[in-house]
């Protein structure tokens, strides 16, 4: 089996607001849990509380990822303040 190379280079990654976009994420799973709290005894009927679950479980790790794209920002500034 050969091993594929490409034949051309691979393009610069996409930069924008990713702090802003993570946390409007975060924001919209933790909305998205408040909004079907109080739904909880019909999911619990029908046996689908993992909806509810989800959306608290994207909120958690939104707050991983926000603090996480945080500390990535500072340092590609600083980084950057360094270089120049």
């Amino acid at each position: 089996m050969a091993k594929w190379t490409p034949t051309h280079e691979a393009p610069e990654p996409l930069e924008g607001p990713v702090v802003a976009t993570i946390t409007g994420g975060t924001i919209l799973w933790f909305v998205l849990f408040l909004v079907q709290l109080p739904f909880y005894g019909w999911f619990d009927d029908r046996g689908q509380t993992w909806w509810v679950w989800t959306c608290l479980a994207g909120a958690g790790l939104g707050l991983i990822g926000i603090w996480y794209v945080r500390k990535r920002d500072a340092a590609i500034k600083r980084a950057a303040a360094q270089a120049s």
